[in-house]
């Protein structure tokens, strides 16, 4: 019984397609990072950014779906096409989503090793492995499947880390027992006057409504192989993403608002999260949290390497070709980034909020080309955005540079 249960979740999830891949592309050790520390330091007040962030992926995962399913091209080969300038536009964006996405790899390989050696040290009652070997037996690892793989085998992976990841979060919160009166009421939507908020705000939309997500939706759209038919499917796909988005952030940052902000403390790395949650849910609740978030991480790690050769691919108009040398060797230099955490003085968590709100920068340039491409008559013919659809990404545009002009406040 369990058995077909099981089935018909992995089922459910594969139809899903392109929104499961970018749900283990968004929900990683960047965002659990994010959303804990939220959690922890103010509560439950700043849920309203999350949910305005879920909202906004939703409505630029439609249109940048839409556009690719009607044109039959992916986004930067559209914006560098489409636009008199469009191939600086599309290259600045290829760039600045690389450099982006390299400081998150060796944020989340950072934060992946820590809390093996963490979970190594407690099951071995004190006996710790050095994170330079952890990360040495999981690359190559992580290389042959990249080096094998194909669009579909990469979802089915997926699929068994964003189970891994759901299962783990909701346990872990029902085994703490949060104060369930304390996460509703802080709701209540504010932005605490204390310094860092801003740059949280920043931080949760970049790792939330990010920028990469929309531009690799049009590729995964593609891989699919969706035509306009799809275009429910489409749909369907984008909400269903953006809604589980919603649950997992929303499922982590309670964790810490029903227990590490009522008793006032303070979250500054993820390892400290373990050493915080385990004596209030014992050793397993840590285990178990240990596994979730190394499986958020994990499948974070996939998209984030096949984004390099995808964007160029992407740009260059070719196809997407993951065995062919260019690709191999665009995913080899990605992913020894991996390794970058073992040299660098930051920790990997400050070096994801960082990347985070680097991220943040980024959306403007993303949502402002979409808003004339989706109401371009010459490309969109009968499919041109309604009112509607006109009306929430222009929503997004402005969001995009409240939440810059927060992330710009904060870094510099």
């Amino acid at each position: 019984m369990s058995k077909n249960i099981f089935k018909k979740i992995i089922v459910g999830l594969a139809a899903v397609g392109p929104g499961l891949f970018l749900i283990g592309y968004n929900i990683g050790t960047g965002s659990v990072t994010t959303m804990s520390k939220s959690g922890a330091e103010y509560g439950m007040s700043l849920f309203w950014a999350l949910v305005l962030s879920c909202v906004f992926t939703f409505i630029l995962m439609v249109a940048y779906g839409k556009v690719t399913l009607v044109t039959g091209k992916t986004a930067l080969f559209n914006i560098k096409s489409e636009f008199k300038y469009g191939w600086l536009l599309a290259l600045y964006i290829l760039i600045a989503l690389i450099i982006g996405e390299l400081l998150a790899l060796i944020g989340v390989m950072g934060i992946v090793a820590e809390l093996l050696q963490e979970g190594i040290r407690i099951l071995t009652d004190g006996k710790t492995v050095n994170t330079l070997w952890i990360i040495l037996i999981i690359v190559p690892v992580l290389y042959l499947l990249l080096w094998f793989g194909r669009y579909k085998q990469f979802e089915k992976v997926l699929t068994v880390f964003v189970i891994l990841m759901g299962v783990s979060f909701i346990v872990v919160f029902f085994m703490l027992k949060p104060d369930y009166s304390t996460i509703l009421q802080g709701m209540i939507p504010s932005i605490p006057d204390k310094p860092g908020a801003l740059g949280l705000v920043a931080a949760m939309a970049g790792t939330t409504c990010s920028a990469a997500v929309f531009i690799v939706r049009s590729t995964v759209v593609a891989e699919k192989g969706w035509t306009i038919k799809n275009l429910k499917n489409e749909k369907r796909d984008a909400f269903v993403s953006a809604a589980m988005m919603l649950f997992l952030s929303g499922i982590i940052m309670a964790v810490s608002a029903g227990t590490l902000h009522i008793m006032g403390l303070k979250l500054d790395n993820t390892v400290d999260m373990i050493h915080l949650f385990q004596p209030l849910g014992g050793k397993w609740a840590a285990l178990i949290l240990i596994f979730g978030i190394t499986g958020a991480g994990l499948s974070t790690v996939f998209p984030i390497v096949l984004i390099a050769p995808w964007l160029v691919s992407d740009y260059m108009g070719k196809p997407r070709d993951v065995h062919s040398p260019l690709f191999r060797w665009l995913m080899f230099l990605g992913i020894i980034f991996a390794f970058g955490s073992v040299f660098l003085k930051h920790r990997p968590p400050a070096l994801m909020i960082f990347s985070q709100a680097f991220q943040a920068c980024i959306l403007p340039a993303v949502a402002i080309p979409i808003f004339v491409l989706m109401n371009r008559k010459k490309i969109m013919n009968t499919y041109i955005a309604g009112w509607k659809m006109n009306l929430g990404v222009i929503a997004v545009i402005l969001f995009s540079f409240l939440t810059t002009y927060y992330a710009i406040v904060e870094l510099f």
